[in-house]
């Protein structure tokens, strides 16, 4: 009868942390990241998401493309430089261009079925991610390059 007690007293004993123990609290989510500075964070939202869809599978997921099949999008002077060629490349497509002094053989197709907020947006979210940081493009000037285009 004693070593009965003793063999439960032991399981109480041992059972007691386990059922003192409480659930653990939640850990606080990480805050988003913050916007870039004067670039609305729904357009960096909106952007990413375009790029997920249509850049992702040639350009890679941060960026750096393919060596000499995809061009890489981070840090290139095509990215950073001027809005009004990367808007145009968008628009009509690219095949066989020197980057950077990298020579880059696939067809990238044209998206000039997006939507001008689109490009404003896949392009804003291009020129501030994988390490650039870049004015945002607008809507309106890629208007302006798609009026252009068509003449």
């Amino acid at each position: 009868m004693k070593q009965i007690m003793f063999v439960l007293g032991a399981l109480v004993w041992a059972a007691m942390p386990a059922a003192a123990q409480k659930k653990p609290v939640a850990k606080a989510k990480p805050a988003a990241k913050p916007a870039a500075a004067g670039i609305p964070a729904a357009s960096l939202a909106l952007g990413k998401t375009l790029y997920a869809q249509n850049c992702l599978s040639c350009h890679q997921a941060d960026g750096g493309g393919v060596d000499r099949m995809n061009a890489p999008l981070t840090q290139t002077t095509w990215v950073l430089g001027d809005k009004t060629p990367l808007v145009k490349v968008l628009l009509n497509g690219m095949q066989g261009v020197e980057i950077d002094g990298e020579r880059y053989a696939n067809v990238m197709p044209a998206f000039d079925y997006l939507t001008d907020q689109q490009i404003a947006d896949v392009l804003t979210y291009v020129r501030n991610s994988f390490g650039n940081k870049a004015t945002a493009v607008k809507a309106a000037e890629v208007k302006v390059v798609r009026a252009a285009n068509k003449k």
